[in-house]
């Protein structure tokens, strides 16, 4: 395992040089970390543009489903995020032995997940119908979800295997499974949706098939790969195999639980906010959602290197090494500022042209402008929140954290957003703008919470997990 770009510093080198080496295994450990979001990103564009083209109607029904499965996907998706630091951590301590039995209890564990989706995404109708959609957009979108069902095993299984690749430091692997998935949904897409080699046209339902089928044969491949790689003949799946541990399964699930459920939280506030604005009318919408995209579109690069910092510092915790996980843990936070900064001014500086990118409507230009302006303020407050919540999961340190985001987005940020939105309490109800100003406000908050226990969590003895 040689290659992998783990290993540990030497302590007589100067300060700055120590850092740089650490901002270097970040970037060796992120960039094909950011590659993969980027490339699970394009896949939800290719179903919208997609089924947009064919009809709105489809456009609507993928994308309801989609905001249906994602929430449930991040949940579960960050509950196996455990495995990430667990794995890592064992490596840095050399406990070899130790990684595949976790393996297995997170494949455990993710077996369970991909049931209880699969379960709650198939029965789905009541939600359907509280949303009052026309029998066609619900048919469509039922549809969609029960095609999109038989590849959530693979996909729970990808996010459990990427435990163990992401934490022994292999972060190509899972790179190049999304690729593939990427490149084989496109053309499935195709296919599915208008109805070639004398297939059916499905629309809508068509993606639902296209992103199960990618999602298998990305599963199948990331297996053979772990079956066949030399790189992986010491962490042999089967070979290895080890029953379900409940004292293990507890141990990852008091780790992974809290950040699934702040993923979860996060993604239920911005669809309450999308419903709350709905009366503003369209036009709002749309140059929030706008806002929203390009913001979430920069973000996938903190995003990434704060998951390659959990890596590095849950490896350095393994590894003994404190003062160096202590050095990289607060050096992290002056990267992810800098970050925040250069986005805060590309934001703020091209609002126009990043306007007119996304549409030609005026009004919608309008709003987008407005609205991108405190968008870049936001940018600043969420860079530096996910790059210490990400330091603290690097240390195992996640019930608090998820209480602090919860405290930011559902008693700060929302109550806020809805007061200067709606309301005349505070200032002129203020619109779309509000909810901005909220979340600005929550997440500052976060930022600066989550910042200073991230300090105070390096001048202390970490505890084992």
């Amino acid at each position: 395992m040689s290659d992998i770009p783990q290993q540990l510093p030497a302590p007589q080198a100067p300060l700055l040089t120590r850092v740089l080496q650490e901002w270097k295994v970040l970037a060796v450990l992120g960039g094909p970390i950011l590659i993969a979001q980027l490339a699970q990103m394009a896949n939800g564009v290719i179903d919208t543009v997609m089924a947009g083209h064919y009809r709105a109607i489809d456009l609507a029904a993928v994308g309801i489903g989609s905001s249906l499965w994602m929430p449930l996907f991040l949940l579960f998706m960050g509950i196996l995020s455990a495995l990430q630091p667990i794995i890592s951590g064992h490596r840095g301590a050399k406990a070899l032995q130790r990684i595949m039995p976790d393996t297995w209890q997170g494949l455990y564990i993710a077996a369970a997940s991909a049931v209880l989706m699969s379960v709650l995404l198939l029965n789905v109708q009541p939600v359907l119908e509280l949303l009052r959609l026309d029998s066609e957009t619900a048919r469509i979108a039922q549809g969609y979800l029960s095609a999109f069902v038989w590849g959530v095993p693979a996909l729970m299984l990808i996010v459990a295997l990427r435990g163990l690749t992401d934490g022994l430091g292999h972060t190509r692997v899972v790179m190049a499974v999304s690729l593939l998935g990427t490149a084989i949904n496109l053309p499935l897409n195709y296919i599915f949706i208008y109805g070639k080699f004398g297939l059916p046209a499905m629309g809508g339902i068509g993606c639902g098939w296209a992103t199960a089928i990618s999602m298998t044969v990305s599963a199948v491949t990331l297996l053979i790969y772990l079956n066949r790689s030399v790189a992986y003949q010491r962490f042999h799946l089967w070979r290895e195999r080890v029953l379900p541990n409940p004292v293990a399964i507890r141990r990852i699930l008091r780790i992974g639980v809290p950040i699934g459920f702040t993923y979860f939280v996060e993604a239920s506030m911005f669809a309450v906010i999308a419903l709350f604005l709905a009366p503003l009318g369209p036009v709002v919408v749309a140059g929030h959602q706008i806002a929203l995209n390009a913001v979430s579109l920069l973000f996938m690069l903190p995003l990434s290197l704060g998951m390659a910092l959990t890596l590095r510092i849950s490896f350095l915790v393994g590894a003994k090494a404190p003062m160096t996980a202590s050095l990289l843990a607060r050096s992290s936070l002056v990267l992810g500022g800098g970050i925040a900064l250069l986005f805060a001014l590309l934001l703020f500086g091209g609002k126009e042209l990043i306007a007119r990118l996304y549409t030609s409507d005026l009004e919608v230009q309008a709003v987008t402008v407005a609205l991108l302006g405190y968008a870049a303020l936001f940018q600043i407050a969420d860079v530096l929140q996910v790059t210490a919540i990400s330091g603290l999961r690097g240390y195992k340190d996640t019930r608090q954290p998820m209480l602090i985001m919860l405290l930011a987005f559902w008693v700060i940020g929302l109550p806020l957003g809805y007061i200067l939105t709606f309301t005349d309490w505070l200032t002129p109800a203020m619109g779309a703008t509000g909810f901005w100003m909220g979340l600005i406000g929550g997440l500052s908050t976060a930022a600066l919470l989550l910042a200073t226990r991230l300090v105070r969590f390096t001048r202390a003895k970490p505890k084992p997990v």
